[in-house]
């Protein structure tokens, strides 16, 4: 059988009736399980809106606030994070507050909070 282009398909599908092309949708879905849903263009309206947007975040900043009492074992995991030499990141954990990570995934940003904490450091997640 010929693979039909999406011109050729396109074309076909032209000349279906609104209750055809319903069918075919319904078909379709049942035969791939899954589910043909319009894509909503809405903009967000109002502050509850915001909040909405702000929790479906999906880059994260991993921030150093504080070394804490053991410095040099945040000072270690600072480089194991990042590909930071040692002068940079005894810099980077004197300096702070100061990013460590930038534009993570959730995951990512998880893991290396809880390892900064584990070493003894505060850390904010943002």
């Amino acid at each position: 059988m010929a693979k039909l282009s999406q011109e050729d398909l396109l074309a076909q599908f032209e000349d279906l009736t609104l209750i055809e092309l319903s069918e075919f949708v319904k078909a379709f879905e049942e035969k791939f399980d899954v589910t043909a849903a319009a894509a909503v263009a809405a903009a967000p309206a109002g502050p509850a809106a915001a909040a909405e947007v702000a929790e479906e975040q999906d880059e994260f900043d991993v921030i150093l606030t504080g070394a804490g009492e053991k410095k040099i074992q945040v000072i270690k995991v600072v480089r194991e994070l990042t590909s930071l030499g040692l002068k940079e990141a005894k810099d980077l954990v004197d300096g702070t507050p100061k990013p460590v990570l930038e534009k993570v995934t959730k995951e990512a940003a998880e893991k290396a909070a809880e390892s900064l904490k584990g070493a003894g450091a505060s850390v904010e997640v943002k």
